[in-house]
């Protein structure tokens, strides 16, 4: 007889490990039913409905994957995005030191004549017998050199700081405007921004200390007392440039400007010439060469026939056709009081006028 549970008869003979094991490979274990796709309706489901025998289940949400997902891509994202910050601000890199402008230093020197100063009624009978009959006229008398490229900076970077000192040179020197004192913004936006501070506070509070003189930022006379008598400027100079450091550029500009002048608002008058020897120093950063700008470093001004009374500082007072320096001495230097600035003056060379 067989043993309780077992089948009629008993196990069958020749089967491994008992009757368990024969129907081990067909029984399904809970998970496996859980994940079957289809699910038999039951009896009562398929007397009421006349169903079919199963029915489609819904696919398992797999929940637990989705988050593992999510959270795997935030820790890429995350590190991904360390990797980036590490990479632009390197814990061991130098930090970057803004360096600000510095002040411009500006000279501007009265030349005081000797004698009386000629006039023509011919400007071009002045120039013909003055040392700038062979000069060029306006801008052409500011040529470029050859560009080079340096060790540091290419050739188009050379030649944008050589073509931004001409542009300055022209437009402060040579630019009709500017020099009847009307407008100074064209000069201004060529200019560093942390420079402008100091260029603006020159032209509200105009002082000879070599800081805020207008005159040293640009060419213009008083027009209460003369006015261009002809465009055609004659100038002759020279620009050079050399590299500083591995992140600067300086320009030095030497330039004779002469021009022709008369009395303004008054009578036809005889005209007169009037020379400028002006030296200027820039200095351009990468920034400066990329934005089209630079850096006015010095400025070194040789100005007549003026007197040397005269304040040269807001305004250039020249000495028209017929004046005379007379003693045009500047006052007296106190060396025990502060703040007595030593004024500078020169002698007008004869050989500097016209000969006429």
């Amino acid at each position: 007889m067989a043993g309780r549970g077992g089948p009629p008869g008993g196990t069958p003979e020749g089967a491994p490990g008992g009757g368990e094991d024969e129907y081990r490979s067909v029984v399904f274990d809970e998970s496996f039913v859980r994940a079957a796709r289809l699910q038999e309706f039951s009896a009562q489901e398929r007397i009421t409905d006349h169903a079919p025998a199963v029915r489609p289940r819904p696919p398992l949400r797999r929940a637990g994957l989705s988050r593992q997902a999510l959270i795997l891509v935030v820790l890429i994202a995350v590190a991904f995005g360390t990797a980036i910050y590490m990479g632009v601000r390197h814990p061991y890199q130098s930090p970057t030191v803004e360096r600000a402008a510095e002040p411009a230093r500006m000279t501007v020197v009265p030349l005081a004549p000797r004698e009386r100063v000629p006039g023509a009624d011919d400007v071009a009978r002045l120039y013909a017998h003055s040392p700038a009959a062979h000069f060029r006229t306006a801008a052409d008398g500011v040529p470029l050199p050859g560009a080079r490229r340096t060790a540091h900076f290419s050739e188009d970077q050379v030649l944008n700081a050589l073509t931004t000192a001409k542009t300055y040179i022209v437009r402060s020197a040579l630019d009709p405007d500017v020099l009847r004192g009307g407008q100074v913004r064209s000069v201004r936006v060529l200019l560093d921004p942390d420079q402008f501070q100091q260029f603006d506070q020159s032209f509200d509070s105009p002082a000879a200390d070599g800081r805020h003189t207008p005159t040293g930022w640009l060419i213009r006379f008083d027009p209460a007392r003369a006015e261009l008598a002809d465009p055609g400027i004659r100038v002759d100079g020279s620009l050079r440039i050399v590299e500083s450091d591995a992140s600067t550029l300086d320009v030095t500009a030497d330039h004779t400007m002469v021009y022709a002048l008369r009395p303004a608002h008054g009578d036809r008058a005889e005209e007169s010439l009037f020379t400028v020897r002006r030296e200027l120093h820039f200095r351009f950063d990468r920034d400066d060469l990329r934005l089209h700008q630079t850096r006015l470093v010095g400025s070194y001004v040789q100005a007549g026939p003026m007197s040397c009374a005269g304040d040269s500082a807001n305004h250039l007072r020249p000495l028209l056709a017929g004046e005379q320096a007379g003693a045009g001495l500047p006052a007296g230097t106190d060396p025990f009081r502060p703040g007595d600035a030593t004024a500078l003056c020169g002698t007008l060379a004869e050989g500097a006028q016209p000969k006429v």
